[in-house]
């Protein structure tokens, strides 16, 4: 039907349409706000290596994908890389284009190669024509619409509500004099006289622009590209419709508004025509690194393989414990909570502490108190399995929601055109108590909600199975303290629009306090402990749960629920308390200008860009049994999932670890590294200058391009780099064949191990014994068995 009313072949259409939908996949998903969750921003091209993607991302966004090679070699200078490093990285290539040889290599290392540059775009060639900056043009005109057209509740009106993205965009444009003013005459009518549908708008840009099936992939990428993160936006809505089972038209939408502008533009400036055409030749050319990226890629794999020289040094001072522990303290597996986790330990011999993720394994929707609105406290791979409610009793619920209420009309009211600067005149001296209390950060409290519940309830049968499985996963099937911890973790900020991305990742960018509190209720629950031992499992009798939340901007642990008179509570509160303080006195090092005494007064200062590091530095994911890293300082940069191979029957849990934590680890790692080689493509830009626009992201300033990704603060620390760009290193504590097995089964995750993405170890009795190669291959790490 496209093709007849176009006039164009049925296999160009399909070929432009299919071009189209590989360039939306081509780019990242960037979660709102409310919920930040770490997103690998390489997302699209984990079905090539780290050179091909080079390549790619060369072409579509100017981007480097690796260090500058004088970052290599100051590391190499300083000891960091060893020689051996770089010869193991140069005999792992399989490249043609690799030096030929180690001094080869190295003779290179003092040659900085030719910095990318993306094909330009019509705009890019019109502005160069006649001295307009249109892409700054388009980046404002268009970031004003989408800013109203995507919001989220924070503006007070939005144009065109319920409309598709395209349909209201050409409603918008028609009215739009911004392109006109800057001399694009006729735009509005350009816009109007337009195709009705996007896919319509899309073939016919296509056609007057020339772009052909092998040229649409890339070229279409790279326009994609320039939306920055309103694309990703589109991209997020895409995946959240198809994690419910549908779909989402909206990425297709803002491709074709993109193409519309260009289509415009070349009429405007025909004059480079023979650029574009010259353009569109190289866009139709294969993607293909060019000895200088391949050159690159070896190099970021020889720093990847130090990182793990010292890891695997690490972990040889191991120290297994043994007996029954007098505490047992369950933490998210997140990289913060290694250091806490050590601090804890070094207190005695009796305290033993586990890692697994912060949703606990309840894939739970949950109503907070006050609200119907469900939050998904669950990794964004999964779909909730579960539902929860934290509401209080139907009086003080109704007092609750009404409270809300008028608080949001009033906010309203004081932000309402016709209000808003007589409300200053008029009040503006009764808010100066609120601005002290909160430059005091006397106004930042942590109240706990009512408990969360599950609803509907379940019935006893169904307690003991979810319960057993959770314990099968964490590998806590025996040998249980008395006090045992499940500590979720969160972080109390002052004034960042970010601070949802400081909480759990596996929880949805939630706090793990629900998952936490509903866990220690069903494990202490006299019907689930009744049903445990048909699965297996019989918990002792004088085993008690209390849920906590550790709070990783203060180290400081709140304990919910806690039943009374349990044993060993008033003892682990003050070990608590001493292992905050240790950890606080480790943070203070790399946090700029913090001592430990000043630490936790970070989270409560509203002009703090740096109240704690996050997770960068993370490098490591470690899936074994406690024994293989007990005692060990991994300087917070490993994901610690306690796992025991010999009580995981048929691998199950080993799959789950392998499909959903280290996909999440991966997804967290990549965001660091890419905004940190990459952050004018997939950083969040300056802190300074953030403006939160529609409730969805933030923006540079008072207008523009979404910025999606790490603001720099959070990866850097006003001189030097904080976070060392590393891929995840995985070490799992399991056979090679049953590791191989699951990968064959999971092409998906087989692919970021064999692409690169993703590196693969085995561990032996705590020690680095096998290296994963592509193709479901092994060899043996002999380079660790020497350095031992």
């Amino acid at each position: 039907m496209l093709a007849k009313a176009l006039d164009i072949a049925p296999a160009r259409v399909a070929g432009l349409l299919a071009a189209a939908e590989a360039a939306a996949r081509a780019i990242p998903p960037a979660f709102p706000l409310d919920a930040t969750v770490a997103v690998n921003p390489f997302l699209g091209q984990t079905g090539e290596d780290l050179a091909t993607c080079a390549a790619r991302l060369a072409r579509v966004a100017g981007m480097r994908v690796t260090r500058r090679r004088a970052d290599y070699a100051a590391d190499l200078a300083a000891g960091r890389i060893a020689r051996e490093d770089l010869a193991a990285a140069l005999a792992a290539s399989a490249s043609p284009l690799k030096p030929r040889d180690l001094a080869a290599l190295e003779a290179r290392l003092a040659e900085e190669g030719p910095a990318p540059r993306a094909l330009p775009t019509v705009a890019d060639l019109a502005a160069t024509a006649d001295g307009t900056d249109w892409p700054a043009v388009i980046a404002r005109s268009f970031g004003l619409w989408a800013a109203g057209h995507f919001d989220r509740g924070q503006a007070l009106w939005s144009p065109a509500p319920g409309r598709t993205a395209f349909a209201a965009w050409r409603e918008w444009a028609t009215h739009d004099l911004t392109p006109e003013v800057a001399g694009l005459a006729g735009f509005c009518a350009h816009v109007a006289a337009a195709p009705d549908t996007p896919e319509r708008a899309i073939l016919r840009a296509a056609d007057r622009l020339g772009i052909g099936e092998a040229a649409a992939p890339t070229a279409f990428h790279r326009l994609l590209t320039e939306l920055g993160g309103w694309a990703q936006h589109a991209r997020w809505l895409l995946w959240q419709a198809e994690l419910e089972g549908g779909t989402d038209g909206t990425l297709t939408d803002l491709l074709a508004i993109r193409l519309v502008w260009e289509e415009a533009l070349l009429a405007h400036a025909p004059a480079v025509a023979a650029d574009w055409a010259a353009t569109l030749a190289a866009h139709a050319a294969p993607v293909a690194p060019t000895a200088d990226q391949v050159l690159d890629a070896i190099l970021q794999e020889a720093s990847e393989r130090a990182y793990q020289r010292r890891l695997a040094a690490a972990l040889a001072g191991a120290a297994p414990r043994s007996g029954r522990p007098a505490l047992q303290a369950v933490f998210c597996i997140d990289v913060r909570s290694e250091v806490f986790r050590r601090a804890l330990e070094r207190l005695d011999p009796g305290i033993e502490t586990k890692g697994f993720a912060g949703f606990f394994g309840l894939a739970v929707s949950h109503r907070p108190h006050g609200t119907d609105a469900a939050q998904a406290h669950l990794p964004v791979l999964l779909t909730p399995a579960l539902a929860s409610t934290s509401h209080a009793a139907p009086a003080e619920e109704h007092a609750r929601r009404i409270a809300a209420r008028t608080t949001r009309a009033w906010g309203r009211f004081r932000q309402a055109a016709v209000s808003s600067f007589a409300f200053v005149e008029a009040a503006g001296l009764a808010y100066a108590g609120k601005l002290v209390k909160d430059a005091l950060g006397l106004s930042l409290r942590c109240e706990a909600e009512p408990a969360p519940r599950f609803e509907p309830g379940l019935t006893a049968a169904q307690k003991a199975a979810a319960a057993a499985a959770v314990l099968k996963a964490m590998s806590m099937t025996a040998g249980h303290a008395p006090l045992v911890l499940l500590l979720g973790h969160g972080a109390r900020v002052a004034n960042n629009p970010h601070e949802s991305a400081y909480h759990c990742g596996a929880c949805g960018g939630q706090t793990g306090a629900v998952s936490a509190r509903l866990l220690a209720r069903l494990l202490n629950d006299p019907e689930t402990r009744a049903g445990l031992p048909a699965h297996g499992i019989a918990l002792p009798e004088d085993t008690v749960f209390v849920a906590g939340l550790h709070e990783t901007t203060t180290d400081s642990v709140t304990l919910f629920d806690a039943p009374q008179g349990a044993a060993g509570l008033d003892r682990a509160r003050a070990w608590l308390a001493q292992a905050g303080a240790m950890a606080r006195a480790e943070r203070a090092l790399r946090l700029p200008g913090a001592t430990p005494a000043t630490v936790a007064g970070r989270a409560r200062n509203w002009a703090e860009i740096r109240p704690e590091w996050g997770l960068a530095g993370c490098a490591a994911f470690i899936a074994a049994p406690r024994g293989a890293t007990a005692g060990a300082d991994l300087g917070g940069r490993a994901f610690l999932h306690d796992y025991d191979w010999r009580a995981d029957e048929g691998f199950a849990t080993l799959e789950l670890v392998l499909t959903a934590p280290v996909v999440v680890a991966s997804w967290i790692s990549l965001q660091y590294y890419g905004s940190t080689v990459a952050p004018e493509a997939f950083g969040g830009g300056n802190k300074l200058i953030h403006n939160v626009t529609g409730g969805i992201g933030v923006v540079e300033g008072n207008g523009g391009m979404l910025r999606a990704g790490l603001p720099w603060q959070a990866v850097h620390d006003g001189e030097r780099l904080a976070h060392e760009p590393h891929r995840l290193s995985v070490l799992v504590e399991a056979p090679p064949a049953a590791i191989a097995d699951i990968l064959a089964r999971h092409p998906g995750v087989r692919a970021l191990f064999d692409n690169g993405w993703l590196h693969l170890l085995v561990l032996e009795q705590g020690r680095i014994a096998h290296r994963y190669r592509p193709g479901l291959a092994w060899e043996a790490a002999e380079e660790f068995a020497r350095a031992a």
